[in-house]
Protein backbone atom coordinates (compact mmCIF):
# COMPACT_ATOMS: atom_id res chain seq x y z
CA UNK A 1 0.00 0.00 0.00
CA UNK A 2 1.20 3.49 -0.71
CA UNK A 3 1.25 6.05 1.71
CA UNK A 4 -0.29 8.83 0.42
CA UNK A 5 0.46 11.79 2.78
CA UNK A 6 1.71 12.28 6.40
CA UNK A 7 1.63 15.30 8.77
CA UNK A 8 5.25 17.51 8.38
CA UNK A 9 7.38 18.49 11.25
CA UNK A 10 7.17 22.86 11.30
CA UNK A 11 8.72 22.96 14.42
CA UNK A 12 6.59 24.92 16.10
CA UNK A 13 2.96 26.70 14.95
CA UNK A 14 3.27 28.86 11.61
CA UNK A 15 1.79 31.28 13.23
CA UNK A 16 4.23 32.55 15.33
CA UNK A 17 7.59 34.04 13.90
CA UNK A 18 9.53 33.07 16.51
CA UNK A 19 9.48 29.42 15.34
CA UNK A 20 10.65 30.26 11.89
CA UNK A 21 14.08 28.81 12.71
CA UNK A 22 12.87 25.38 13.06
CA UNK A 23 10.77 25.18 9.85
CA UNK A 24 14.00 24.03 7.83
CA UNK A 25 15.28 21.79 9.62
CA UNK A 26 11.78 20.00 10.52
CA UNK A 27 11.03 19.87 7.06
CA UNK A 28 14.67 18.54 6.40
CA UNK A 29 13.68 15.64 8.84
CA UNK A 30 10.10 15.23 7.25
CA UNK A 31 11.33 14.56 3.84
CA UNK A 32 13.91 12.63 4.92
CA UNK A 33 10.57 9.80 6.09
CA UNK A 34 9.13 11.00 2.73
CA UNK A 35 11.60 9.29 0.60
CA UNK A 36 11.75 6.21 3.00
CA UNK A 37 8.66 5.88 2.89
CA UNK A 38 8.22 7.04 -1.37
CA UNK A 39 5.07 9.33 -0.16
CA UNK A 40 5.49 12.64 -2.35
CA UNK A 41 3.02 14.74 -0.45
CA UNK A 42 3.12 15.88 3.86
CA UNK A 43 0.56 18.19 5.40
CA UNK A 44 0.55 21.00 7.51
CA UNK A 45 -1.33 23.30 9.94
CA UNK A 46 -0.96 26.59 11.19
CA UNK A 47 -1.66 26.48 14.61
CA UNK A 48 -3.80 27.81 16.62
CA UNK A 49 -4.92 31.98 16.56
CA UNK A 50 -2.63 34.08 18.98
CA UNK A 51 -4.82 36.53 20.65
CA UNK A 52 -2.17 39.07 21.33
CA UNK A 53 -1.35 39.59 17.49
CA UNK A 54 -3.16 40.88 14.84
CA UNK A 55 -4.73 38.08 12.08
CA UNK A 56 -2.27 40.57 9.35
CA UNK A 57 0.84 39.37 11.48
CA UNK A 58 0.10 35.82 11.45
CA UNK A 59 -1.07 35.56 8.24
CA UNK A 60 2.32 36.91 7.14
CA UNK A 61 4.21 34.79 9.79
CA UNK A 62 2.41 31.74 7.98
CA UNK A 63 3.42 33.20 4.45
CA UNK A 64 6.70 33.61 5.63
CA UNK A 65 7.18 30.03 7.00
CA UNK A 66 6.04 28.48 4.04
CA UNK A 67 8.62 30.02 1.77
CA UNK A 68 11.30 28.87 3.71
CA UNK A 69 9.39 25.29 3.69
CA UNK A 70 8.96 25.38 -0.15
CA UNK A 71 12.46 25.60 -0.35
CA UNK A 72 12.95 22.51 0.85
CA UNK A 73 9.83 20.83 -0.62
CA UNK A 74 11.43 22.15 -3.96
CA UNK A 75 14.61 20.36 -3.43
CA UNK A 76 13.10 17.26 -2.33
CA UNK A 77 10.25 17.44 -4.73
CA UNK A 78 7.64 17.26 -2.56
CA UNK A 79 4.19 18.96 -2.08
CA UNK A 80 3.33 20.44 1.53
CA UNK A 81 -0.33 20.58 1.89
CA UNK A 82 -1.52 23.42 4.07
CA UNK A 83 -4.79 22.34 5.82
CA UNK A 84 -7.64 24.90 6.73
CA UNK A 85 -9.72 23.35 9.90
CA UNK A 86 -13.84 24.45 10.61
CA UNK A 87 -14.06 26.28 13.85
CA UNK A 88 -17.73 25.85 14.44
CA UNK A 89 -17.56 22.61 15.41
CA UNK A 90 -13.88 20.97 15.54
CA UNK A 91 -11.29 23.00 16.08
CA UNK A 92 -12.17 26.37 17.69
CA UNK A 93 -9.71 29.24 18.29
CA UNK A 94 -7.64 27.64 14.79
CA UNK A 95 -6.19 29.97 12.85
CA UNK A 96 -7.49 28.96 9.19
CA UNK A 97 -10.69 28.12 8.77
CA UNK A 98 -11.74 29.66 5.00
CA UNK A 99 -10.21 28.45 1.82
CA UNK A 100 -10.34 32.15 0.95
CA UNK A 101 -7.61 33.18 2.75
CA UNK A 102 -5.89 29.41 2.41
CA UNK A 103 -5.82 30.32 -1.39
CA UNK A 104 -4.33 33.55 -1.12
CA UNK A 105 -1.58 31.93 1.43
CA UNK A 106 -1.06 29.98 -1.30
CA UNK A 107 -0.68 32.66 -4.02
CA UNK A 108 1.66 34.53 -2.07
CA UNK A 109 3.98 31.96 -1.31
CA UNK A 110 3.83 31.20 -4.39
CA UNK A 111 5.53 27.61 -4.92
CA UNK A 112 4.22 24.62 -6.57
CA UNK A 113 5.49 22.84 -3.99
CA UNK A 114 3.51 24.38 -1.69
CA UNK A 115 -0.82 23.76 -1.92
CA UNK A 116 -3.89 22.92 -0.25
CA UNK A 117 -5.23 20.28 1.83
CA UNK A 118 -9.25 20.60 0.95
CA UNK A 119 -11.19 18.78 3.43
CA UNK A 120 -14.78 18.65 1.94
CA UNK A 121 -16.19 18.14 5.50
CA UNK A 122 -14.96 21.09 7.42
CA UNK A 123 -15.02 23.56 3.89
CA UNK A 124 -18.48 22.65 3.90
CA UNK A 125 -19.25 23.27 7.78
CA UNK A 126 -17.02 26.49 7.23
CA UNK A 127 -18.64 28.02 4.09
CA UNK A 128 -19.84 25.09 1.89
CA UNK A 129 -20.05 26.02 -2.07
CA UNK A 130 -17.74 23.13 -2.48
CA UNK A 131 -17.91 22.52 -5.97
CA UNK A 132 -17.42 26.05 -7.41
CA UNK A 133 -14.47 26.52 -5.07
CA UNK A 134 -12.89 23.00 -5.76
CA UNK A 135 -13.18 23.44 -9.57
CA UNK A 136 -11.89 27.04 -9.64
CA UNK A 137 -8.76 26.28 -7.13
CA UNK A 138 -7.82 22.69 -8.27
CA UNK A 139 -4.47 24.05 -9.33
CA UNK A 140 -3.73 24.98 -5.89
CA UNK A 141 -5.15 21.70 -4.32
CA UNK A 142 -2.62 18.86 -3.40
CA UNK A 143 -4.45 16.83 -1.27
CA UNK A 144 -8.34 16.08 -0.09
CA UNK A 145 -10.04 14.71 3.14
CA UNK A 146 -13.44 13.88 3.06
CA UNK A 147 -16.45 12.85 5.83
CA UNK A 148 -19.80 14.05 5.63
CA UNK A 149 -21.60 16.49 7.67
CA UNK A 150 -22.83 16.01 10.17
CA UNK A 151 -21.25 13.93 12.34
CA UNK A 152 -18.32 13.15 10.17
CA UNK A 153 -19.08 10.08 9.26
CA UNK A 154 -18.90 8.55 5.90
CA UNK A 155 -20.31 9.10 2.29
CA UNK A 156 -24.21 8.77 2.25
CA UNK A 157 -24.75 9.89 5.88
CA UNK A 158 -25.36 12.93 5.66
CA UNK A 159 -25.76 16.35 3.65
CA UNK A 160 -23.24 15.91 1.09
CA UNK A 161 -23.95 14.76 -2.66
CA UNK A 162 -20.46 12.97 -3.20
CA UNK A 163 -21.08 11.73 -6.00
CA UNK A 164 -21.71 15.61 -7.89
CA UNK A 165 -18.48 16.50 -5.57
CA UNK A 166 -16.03 13.28 -7.47
CA UNK A 167 -17.70 13.63 -10.11
CA UNK A 168 -16.51 17.30 -10.32
CA UNK A 169 -13.37 16.92 -9.19
CA UNK A 170 -12.47 14.04 -11.71
CA UNK A 171 -13.61 16.04 -14.88
CA UNK A 172 -10.97 18.64 -13.19
CA UNK A 173 -8.29 15.75 -14.31
CA UNK A 174 -7.24 15.72 -10.52
CA UNK A 175 -5.10 12.18 -10.04
CA UNK A 176 -3.81 11.97 -6.29
CA UNK A 177 -5.33 10.88 -3.30
CA UNK A 178 -8.46 11.24 -1.63
CA UNK A 179 -8.22 10.58 2.29
CA UNK A 180 -10.89 9.31 4.25
CA UNK A 181 -10.64 11.04 7.75
CA UNK A 182 -14.36 10.06 9.14
CA UNK A 183 -15.72 7.88 11.91
CA UNK A 184 -17.87 5.41 10.47
CA UNK A 185 -20.94 4.45 12.00
CA UNK A 186 -21.15 0.37 11.26
CA UNK A 187 -17.77 -2.01 10.61
CA UNK A 188 -14.84 -0.58 8.96
CA UNK A 189 -15.61 -2.99 6.14
CA UNK A 190 -19.35 -2.14 5.74
CA UNK A 191 -18.09 1.46 5.75
CA UNK A 192 -15.40 1.19 3.03
CA UNK A 193 -17.94 -0.74 1.10
CA UNK A 194 -20.19 2.14 0.88
CA UNK A 195 -17.63 4.70 0.27
CA UNK A 196 -16.66 1.99 -2.63
CA UNK A 197 -19.70 2.50 -3.82
CA UNK A 198 -19.62 6.33 -5.00
CA UNK A 199 -17.43 5.48 -7.59
CA UNK A 200 -14.61 7.42 -7.02
CA UNK A 201 -11.75 7.11 -9.52
CA UNK A 202 -9.02 7.83 -7.13
CA UNK A 203 -6.73 5.92 -4.79
CA UNK A 204 -8.10 6.59 -1.67
CA UNK A 205 -6.15 6.45 1.48
CA UNK A 206 -7.85 4.91 4.73
CA UNK A 207 -6.06 7.15 7.66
Amino acid sequence: MQVGTFGADAGGPLVDPSNRGKIRDGMKKSAEVAHKLDCKSLIITTGNEISEVSREQQHQSIVDGLKVAAEVMEDEKLTLCLEPLNILVNHKGYYLSTSTEAFQIVDEVGSPSVKILYDIYHQQITEGNLIATITANIDKIGHFHLADVPGRHEPGTGEINFRNVFKSIAETGYDKFVGLEYWPKGSDDDSLQDAAGYDSRYLIQLR
